[in-house]
């Protein structure tokens, strides 16, 4: 089932400024610095809130919470924010955590580089053949202009593949991908997964908000056999195509 919390009460305000502040020490006592894309320190905190409301602890929004108890959950490998992975392996080897809020300055100033970069790409579709559709889709990743071309060939009836979005339902609300097909968040995916267990052989795309959370879905989703699953590379904060909100 997908919980859904909601981000105007005052529970959820009041928890989300204590969430800020818990990350700021964490960057402090580590000598870290935030992303410098604001849209992915902005989920990765709201995650870390939504977690704290839910389970009582700040689990890591970028994987799944594993057990049904809160004794469960603490002896189960369930990351707690800073996890040990990303403070002894991830940060040192590739500059930043899993879920990207927490950088190294070195890493920081690089992903702004890219970022000034990728705004610079022209975001603009062209038309697709069937057979360019499946060489893309059987890709491991997608970017940004492959997947608006994607969606327009398949509202002409070119192709099929389903739209998945693994971020949380507040993000989903917020703002999605016109087109997206299913809503799976990472922190509770093996249950809303099942909505889809019947359509693996239907090529994916999966997307979160930068591309990590989706590409370990992604990985998660091919030892349970689908045929294809591509990750849409940046994830949303990439995609200059038609965006949509609200609940449905």
């Amino acid at each position: 089932m997908i919980k859904k919390i909601d981000m105007n009460s005052e529970e959820f305000i009041n928890e989300f400024q204590l969430t800020k502040k818990f990350t700021d020490k964490v960057i402090l006592e580590n000598n870290l610095v935030y992303n410098p894309d604001e849209e992915v320190n902005k989920s990765i905190q709201m995650g870390l809130t939504r977690n704290q409301l839910i389970y009582g602890e700040k689990f890591c929004p970028c994987f799944m919470v594993i057990g049904q108890t809160k004794t469960e959950q603490m002896n189960s490998d369930n990351r707690l924010c800073p996890c040990t992975p990303a403070l002894t392996n991830e940060i040192p080897s590739n500059g930043l955590c899993h879920c990207g809020i927490f950088c190294t300055k070195e890493k920081a100033l690089k992903i702004a580089k890219e970022n000034n970069l990728h705004d610079a790409i022209a975001t603009h579709s062209r038309g697709l053949t069937k057979e360019e559709c499946e060489k893309i889709l059987a890709k491991e990743e997608v970017n940004a202009i492959e997947l608006e071309s994607l969606l327009e060939a398949r509202d002409l009836g070119f192709i099929d593949f389903n739209l998945v979005d693994t971020r949380e339902w507040m993000e989903w609300v917020a703002n999605r991908i016109k087109g997206t097909d299913y809503l799976i968040p990472t922190t509770s995916f093996y249950d809303a997964l099942a909505q889809i267990m019947d359509k693996r052989k239907t090529p994916v795309v999966v997307y979160c908000l930068s591309g990590s959370r989706s590409a370990y879905c992604q990985r998660i989703m091919k030892d349970l056999g689908f045929k294809s699953v591509a990750n849409l590379d940046y994830g949303i904060s990439s995609y200059g195509g038609e965006k949509e909100r609200g609940d449905i």
